[in-house]
């Protein structure tokens, strides 16, 4: 079915666009949302008047949420976490961790869905983004490293270092004992309402998708 988009839709359109969609995504949650309408010749009509009033309304939100665009960009998030001698992770760093970090840095809430990275499972550097607005989608870093390691210093770039060796003493035969040297591995265990047409459309948008999928 076509629709007619009445307000910004994350990764599927911006208000007045005309899109094609399953019709139960379109007649369940879009259009009950306020978020479409059916795109008929009538309402077609209405695209023009629809995209200029989303339009001022984008650049007031964009101008109002600029200043924590700002705050967001090159943000360096530190995370200590138990890994093994792979660099990999027993767990995850999660979205909701990420986003908690955000706000303590900006003082400014963030939803777990509004950020953006590929799932984090191993010790380094990865990229992430927060999704403020349509236009405004700040990158920063998340740096993971080692539990009992000295958190790396700001401007220094971490690589992952390799698990300390110990020396233990092991019994080789009754009647003679030596020294060895022995690697033995640690046991590791593991907006606002500002900002809602846009994290409230991708939030239920990613569960229809995944339901119908």
């Amino acid at each position: 079915m076509k629709i007619l988009l009445i307000k910004d839709v994350f990764k599927l359109g911006r208000a007045g666009d005309v899109k094609k969609v399953a019709d139960g995504y379109g007649r369940n949650y879009l259009i009950p949302q306020g978020l479409a309408i059916l795109a008929t010749p009538g309402a077609l009509k209405q695209a023009d008047r629809i995209r200029s009033k989303a339009s001022e309304r984008r650049e007031a939100l964009n101008n109002e949420l600029g200043g924590l665009a700002e705050q967001i960009e090159g943000l360096r998030l530190l995370f200590s976490a138990k890994a093994g001698d792979s660099d990999k992770l027993y767990g995850s760093i999660t979205t909701q961790q990420i986003a908690d970090a955000v706000e303590k840095e900006t003082s400014f809430k963030i939803k777990k869905q509004q950020i953006e990275v590929q799932p984090i499972r191993t010790l380094g550097k990865h990229i992430a983004k927060a999704r403020l607005t349509m236009d405004l989608v700040p990158e920063f870093n998340v740096v993971v490293y080692r539990e009992g390691e000295a958190a790396p210093a700001e401007g220094e770039e971490y690589v992952p270092g390799v698990e300390e060796e110990e020396n233990v003493e092991a019994s080789v035969m009754p009647e003679a004992v030596e020294e060895l040297d022995a690697s033995e591995e640690a046991e590791v265990v593991d907006d606002s309402d500002v900002v809602e047409p846009v994290e409230e459309a991708a939030e239920k948008t990613e569960e229809i998708e995944e339901t119908e999928a």
